[in-house]
């Protein structure tokens, strides 16, 4: 136990005091909050001393673990050097236009788009937020001011701003609000587990599931769509991994009808994915790249959005002030700090390791999962995972949603010090792209402890 923490006390002041975000209040009021008191490697340790594998990598962000003193030094130094000042008024500062250049070199071309100018938020709801106010105004710009509406996928998550919330597809979010604002509209996911029809391929679901875009385009009249976004697979929906045939479907779409799309990658870059940015593991070629979390490890709140040379030209050549922007837009210590984790992750190779061997055998070991008498469609892409919990494998008949599968395995994770998340009756993790293969054997272990828990208790409930 940490005897520096009197976890009562803290609890009872987070009670009174702390509204945490996507949170039931009263219900946690009755349990209590986790006091999670520190971290190193892999490992968070809460209040009480217990040791828990963060298979979450905080919340999709920690990809070089936790205790890297290498950006708490950079984070000290820019502090003691230049604390703050803002990017308003033709003012810069030296570590936002180091970043900017590094993040350019590190997007790679694709075709006749590449990326050389970079617009900092602090997070990817804002960052999403900016991709609004950047597309509209491009299209401004270019004398179409009718074209608004953005186009997104149901299940998405990009943020929970007004803007960031409408854009995402959580029918939760969209029921407190009033949202989506006007101009924003939603197709289907690329979820094949959920979708697919009897007989149809991945590959024939992936071609049809894009093809949701073009009816809504048509729908919505071509003149009046500015944009596309999505995340190259979806986070927070799931872990959706989208087939193969898909993206190179949704980008002959795009370019068909003219519309710029924006791929978010608050969570799939950064070697996420095997690679800096998502788009180069599927190919696709966007205009406006959406990055957070990961760009500082989580360390400090960071976010921005790469601009293509396609919008970049228009927003710099037409002339004319931007209207937008955040008092901590190109804040001095986060972009130290995110110039101090890419270097880190250069030397360590992380996104290559995720790409090569590491990421091979986390994709073995996960699989395995599929043998589970509980689990099905358990898949990797990168050091992002999902499984389904099922009823009955055979059957193929799925645990109703008042069964509360997923909470009830989330919770024997926490138990077995494991963090792992429910999305309904899908569980999915997202480890620190450190893990070694030993690490993957304990996280694997600990995984089939608790869907051995899980079924146990399923089992005396008779719902298994």
């Amino acid at each position: 136990m940490n005897a520096s923490i009197d976890t009562a006390h803290i609890q009872a002041l987070d009670s009174a005091h702390f509204l945490h975000p996507f949170t039931d209040f009263k219900d946690l009021q009755g349990r209590g909050a986790r006091v999670i008191s520190h971290a190193d490697g892999i490992y968070v340790w809460d209040s009480e001393g217990h040791r828990i594998l963060d298979g979450m990598s905080g919340l999709w962000c920690v990809n070089a673990g936790y205790g890297r003193r290498e950006l708490a030094d950079a984070a000290h130094q820019q502090m003691m050097t230049l604390p703050y000042y803002n990017s308003f008024f033709q003012t810069t500062n030296v570590p936002a236009v180091q970043l900017a250049a590094k993040l350019a070199s590190l997007a790679p071309d694709v075709s006749d788009r590449s990326f050389q100018h970079v617009f900092y938020s602090s997070s990817g709801s804002e960052s999403n937020d900016s991709n609004v106010r950047m597309v509209r105004r491009y299209w401004d710009l270019l004398g179409q001011p009718q074209r608004k509406v953005i186009i997104s996928r149901l299940n998405a998550y990009h943020g929970s701003t007004m803007a960031g919330a409408s854009l995402g597809g959580m029918s939760g979010m969209h029921a407190q609000g009033d949202l989506p604002i006007p101009n924003i509209t939603h197709i289907g996911q690329p979820y094949f587990f959920e979708n697919g029809l009897p007989g149809e391929s991945a590959e024939e679901f992936g071609v049809r599931a894009a093809g949701w875009l073009e009816e809504k385009i048509l729908s919505v009249g071509p003149d009046k769509v500015a944009a596309f976004i999505a995340e190259p697979v979806q986070g927070a929906g799931g872990v959706i991994i989208p087939p193969d045939s898909y993206w190179p479907e949704i980008q002959r779409i795009v370019d068909k009808y003219g519309i710029l799309l924006v791929s978010d990658e608050v969570i799939c870059a950064f070697g996420r994915l095997g690679h800096w940015f998502g788009y180069e593991k599927f190919g696709y070629k966007p205009d406006l790249v959406t990055f957070a979390k990961a760009i500082t490890s989580g360390y400090i709140p960071l976010g921005g959005v790469m601009v293509g040379n396609r919008v970049a030209k228009v927003l710099i050549e037409q002339g004319g002030e931007f209207n937008h922007g955040y008092t901590y837009s190109g804040h001095p210590v986060a972009c130290a700090v995110g110039l101090a984790n890419v270097a880190l992750m250069e030397s360590e190779q992380l996104p290559q390791r995720v790409h090569g061997d590491i990421g091979a055998y986390f994709a073995q070991r996960f699989a395995e999962l599929n043998e589970h008498p509980l689990v099905t469609a358990a898949e990797t892409c990168g050091f992002v995972a999902g499984m389904v919990l099922i009823k009955d494998k055979r059957a193929a008949t799925r645990f109703a949603e008042q069964d509360a599968v997923g909470m009830v395995c989330r919770a024997h994770c926490f138990r077995s010090g494991l963090v792992m998340r429910a999305v309904g009756d899908r569980m999915i993790i997202a480890p620190p792209l450190t893990m070694s293969r030993a690490d993957i054997d304990e996280m694997m272990r600990l995984i089939y402890l608790a869907l051995g828990l899980t079924h146990a208790e399923l089992r005396a409930k008779g719902l298994a």
